[in-house]
């Protein structure tokens, strides 16, 4: 189950990605009621899918 956290707190990669807006909004909104940052929920999701993943892709970086 996915569970938001900090820690992923030192991302310092910068990289441009593109949402449709109804994504965006979803997750802005998501980000906003639990308290972290749209760039922190994110990087979260990536990793919970890769993570989750059929390939379960283990010991990614924080």
């Amino acid at each position: 189950m996915f569970k938001v956290d900090n820690e992923l707190k030192c991302a310092n990669v910068a990289r441009t990605i593109r949402f449709t807006e109804k994504l965006f909004d979803t997750l802005n909104k998501y980000a906003a009621e639990n308290n972290i940052s749209f760039n922190s929920l994110v990087l979260q999701c990536c990793k919970y899918a890769m993570e989750n993943s059929d390939k379960n892709m283990v010991n990614l970086p924080e």
